[in-house]
């Protein structure tokens, strides 16, 4: 695992109570977390600061991390988020090696815990709608008010749970509710519902049960079984916490030590697992794994590596206020590895060609060294061909620039990169008057890019050998969200209008040298003048290769706001 994308600023608060821990000798010393996804969907970029989190405290400290799946609610679940979960957390770089737990496991034992609280007086079952139950909680104000099931006999209690979990009631006809506190002011004191009915078929236990625990019964309780030693979770867990106590309390088992933390927001960026499904169902994306998703999967898709996102998820650190970090912190972390790794290569999504009139006709073939990455000599060089007729971009010329325009235009000369000086001397329009073809004159004592004369030029241009060059689609990705804060509307507005229309570029008639034909799905490169691009694992062949854009060289967003801000 690379060093540098796990080094960590100093210790935080998680770690000083583990320290302390360790110090008084609590849990032997035991070091022993997990990541208890959900697998109602697909992993975000949240959610891996958690596993970096919990599955790193567990390296830090010689300890254990678990893996478990919360598949407490059949009617959201899938095997599809379970595989994309574990093919997540692997390929950020954690292995779970043996401890991969499913809640679904313990439903046996939590329903007997249950049972055990019937038995104490202490949860009963209740025949109330659930708007009833809300309506009788009460509010932050005003105390809850006693179901009139709340005092039904113990024996009448388990009679009625043993048949919901015989499968005997309809959806919603009873819950099992426990039996705290009315009045306190923790609303997750008012008699929480500890079990629902849902008669729908398990991705894993199939028919089995007509019943399914509350995560907040079943957390606590699996963390005790698997003697988890810091249950790790996020600051909105912090007042189900009392909650999770007491069922140890009442069922007198070993207690995890829940410690809370703020979650992970970005801006331009929104990660709620409902949100993020809306956005897949009424397809504004495509797929969960669309490069344009703060999924682990449309990240990697992207061409993000494992460890520029770990090394971004432990400089964040570890607090308890909430707050949000900047999407360019992220994207940041990925171009300071990605220029010491990427190879460069030249590509041109907005091709316009380039005749070289003095080019011989019948020259040999002409191979220019070309240096794979400046950052790392032992990356070595590449032969580029040259030949009569190129592509460049088709913003490097302008039929009549400006003065600080330092690129092609009628008898300017500028440098193409590792190859030629070549002078602008005529240029070819369409009937719509658009320019489609330059012709130019090049110096063949300027080989390798550098005059003999000690003339110097300001503009140098990157170029690809019509000849030669690999057809290929390239997609520009940007932004998924042109706001900041995407779920900051109007009252009566819908957050997806915040979604920027510019998210996605596709380029179906890309120009890249022919040394990229070798790339494989996943391999990363620095188009050079245009950003960091790699190739698509889902959609790219060796008929078709696709090529997304990781980022851009520098913020673009951020020069944006500048520009807005002057403006203001």
């Amino acid at each position: 695992m690379d060093e540098t994308a796990d080094k960590k600023p100093s210790v935080n608060f998680i770690e000083e109570i583990i320290n302390n821990d360790r110090a008084a000798g609590k849990n032997d010393g035991r070091v022993h977390t997990r990541f208890p996804p959900e697998p109602n969907g697909y992993l975000h970029i949240g959610h891996a600061k958690s596993i970096c989190l919990n599955f790193g405290l567990a390296e830090q400290y010689g300890g254990k991390c678990n893996l478990r799946f919360d598949d407490t609610n059949p009617t959201k679940e899938e095997t599809e988020y379970v595989e994309s979960i574990m093919e997540d957390v692997r390929w950020l770089g954690f292995d779970w090696e043996d401890r991969l737990f499913y809640t679904s496991v313990y439903f046996g034992q939590l329903y007997d815990w249950a049972v055990q609280l019937i038995g104490q007086g202490d949860a009963y079952v209740d025949s109330c709608t659930l708007e009833e139950i809300r309506q009788l909680r009460g509010t932050v104000t005003k105390p809850g008010t006693p179901s009139p099931h709340r005092d039904r006999p113990v024996e009448e209690n388990l009679d009625l749970f043993e048949r919901m979990k015989n499968g005997e009631f309809k959806d919603g006809e009873h819950v099992l509710r426990a039996k705290i506190d009315l009045a306190s002011a923790n609303m997750n004191l008012r008699d929480p519902v500890m079990y629902r009915i849902l008669n729908a078929t398990h991705h894993r236990t199939g028919n089995e049960w007509s019943i399914y625990p509350m995560y907040d019964f079943a957390h606590g309780q699996s963390d005790s079984l698997e003697e988890i030693t810091h249950s790790i979770c996020t600051l909105e867990f912090e007042n189900h916490r009392p909650l999770y106590d007491w069922y140890i309390e009442k069922l007198a088992l070993f207690a995890p030590q829940q410690i809370e933390f703020a979650r992970l927001n970005l801006t331009y960026t929104v990660t709620s697992k409902r949100k993020l499904l809306e956005l897949v169902q009424e397809g504004h994306v495509h797929g969960w794994d669309d490069p344009r998703m703060p999924t682990i999967s449309g990240y990697r898709r992207r061409g993000f590596t494992p460890s520029s996102i770990r090394r971004f998820c432990n400089e964040t650190g570890v607090t308890k206020f909430n707050g949000v970090t900047d999407l360019a912190r992220l994207e940041n972390s990925l171009r300071d590895e990605l220029n010491k790794t990427a190879e460069r290569r030249m590509g041109v999504l907005n091709p316009l060609k380039v005749v070289i009139t003095n080019y011989p006709d019948d020259a040999p073939e002409d191979l220019l060294e070309a240096v794979n990455n400046p950052e790392n000599p032992e990356d070595g060089v590449r032969q580029v061909p040259f030949a009569k007729e190129l592509y460049i971009e088709r913003d490097d010329f302008m039929e009549d620039p400006p003065k600080k325009f330092f690129r092609l235009g009628p008898g300017r000369e500028v440098r193409l990169r590792y190859a030629y000086f070549i002078t602008c001397n005529d240029f070819v329009k369409d009937d719509a008057g658009n320019v489609t073809e330059l012709h130019c004159t090049y110096d063949p004592a300027t080989r390798g890019g550098n005059a003999p004369d000690g003339r110097k030029v300001k503009g140098t241009l990157h170029w690809v050998s019509a000849t030669h060059a690999l057809e290929a689609e390239v997609r520009v990705y940007d932004h998924l969200f042109s706001e900041e804060d995407p779920t900051d509307v109007p009252e009566g507005g819908d957050w997806k209008d915040n979604l920027n229309p510019e998210s996605l570029t596709v380029i179906t008639n890309a120009k890249l040298e022919p040394s990229l034909a070798e790339a494989k799905a996943g391999d990363n490169y620095q188009f050079e003048r245009l950003g960091y691009f790699c190739v698509d694992p889902k959609d790219s062949t060796s008929e078709t290769p696709v090529f997304n854009r990781t980022v851009s060289l520098r913020d673009s967003w951020a020069r944006k706001q500048k520009q807005q801000n002057k403006k203001g």
